[in-house]
């Protein structure tokens, strides 16, 4: 397939992004697809048209754009698949104050916490007591994320995200065991456990991204009721937040038990991230990993034309090339092409063509031109 991948972007997380998506090119290379890259730091303008070309797009952004769910969104208007969770998801996902709130409604446990979109006053203090984590409420990788031992530390902290131009996240203090669960479609992979080696006092950026910043461990040497419990919980949090494909949920493991403190929808692809090595203690390879987002994808558009429904209008241009094209220009291989497995378009340069519209499905203008098909609603969260 003819695969657009898209990294950089302009988020304090860009430099991750460009690192894992050098290794990303070269396994989809493997895989046999022709790879073609865009950054939208530098070709934001020209995405729809590029995207339209292609058969599908890896989307390896942090932060935002691509995490927020906006080049989702542009990828939906022209049809074209991607891995992992559409707009809506991605957003609030990102979104930790919003996630916060859904997780709290869902019954999942998660640290209380005070969102301020501004600045508070000088005598502002939390309704919980220090030591307080501070961190931006859009962003990841730990950038700007703090440790406040007492009350006088907290405004130095948010002050240096506030200048960032985010809004600020205020959690109690959580020490214990750092733990991280996957979950690939809908199985949670092996939990990692992490224990940083840096003097923050916890899991850092410089933790993350050094070679020796942390020992991880995986499977997590805990004993079975906390691993299902991790493993639950996690995808429990991907449900909740309507999540698709693919996510990464961060826990604490304190006396108190288990606590989520949130998930990410765009895991990171670089050579010490943990999505690729709790992947690799489930048995896949790197390409193998990739296959399967892929798979996943588009196995999107193709859940709705199984079930006898008309494929969903965000996504599935690589099904269905002719979507959006004028009637007469449309291909018809058929129904049968449409429920063909999706595990064998891992490698494929060529794409399933789908069914063409439904007879009546469409609407005729007053003076009776040429009926239109209307645009199929989507049949599946994004």
């Amino acid at each position: 397939m003819r695969i657009l991948l898209i990294a950089g972007g302009w988020s304090s997380e860009r430099e991750v992004s460009l690192s894992g998506a050098e290794k990303i090119r070269q396994a989809l290379v493997n895989l046999g697809h022709e790879i073609r890259f865009l950054d939208p730091a530098h070709q934001f303008g020209d995405i729809l048209a590029r995207a339209a070309e292609a058969d599908f797009a890896f989307v390896n952004l942090h932060g935002a754009p691509g995490e927020d769910g906006l080049i989702q969104a542009m990828l939906d208007a022209v049809r074209v698949p991607y891995q992992g969770s559409g707009p809506a998801g991605s957003f609030l996902a990102l979104n930790k104050a919003a996630a916060k709130q859904v997780f709290s409604a869902r019954g999942i446990p998660t640290p209380a916490w005070e969102f301020l979109p501004t600045p508070p006053p000088r005598n502002f203090r939390p309704r919980f007591p220090a030591p307080y984590f501070v961190k931006p409420n859009l962003g990841g990788s730990s950038v700007l994320a703090s440790l406040a031992r007492d009350p006088d530390d907290l405004f130095p902290a948010m002050d240096k995200i506030f200048q960032s131009g985010d809004a600020v996240l205020v959690e109690p203090a959580l020490f214990g065991t750092e733990l991280t669960c996957a979950v690939l479609g809908e199985t949670p992979l092996p939990p990692i456990l992490i224990r940083p080696k840096t003097q923050s006092g916890f899991f850092d950026y410089a933790s993350k991204y050094s070679p020796e910043g942390a020992d991880e461990i995986c499977p997590a040497p805990v004993s079975e009721e906390i691993l299902h419990a991790l493993e639950q919980t996690a995808l429990a949090a991907h449900r909740a937040l309507g999540l698709y494909g693919y996510s990464r949920s961060d826990f604490i493991m304190t006396d108190s038990g288990l606590t989520l403190l949130e998930t990410n929808t765009l895991p990171g692809m670089t050579p010490t991230s943990l999505l690729p090595r709790s992947a690799a203690a489930a048995g896949m390879t790197f390409e193998d990993l990739l296959a399967r987002l892929i798979e996943l994808g588009l196995g999107r558009c193709l859940r709705p034309a199984r079930a006898g429904l008309l494929p969903q209008a965000a996504g599935c241009r690589a099904l269905h090339p002719g979507a959006g094209q004028p009637a007469a220009g449309r291909g018809r291989r058929g129904a049968a092409a449409a429920a063909a497995p999706a595990a064998g378009l891992g490698r494929s340069r060529r794409a399933v063509v789908g069914p063409p519209a439904v007879p009546g499905r469409g609407r005729a203008s007053r003076r009776g031109r040429t009926r239109l098909p209307a645009a199929p609603r989507c049949a599946v969260p994004l």
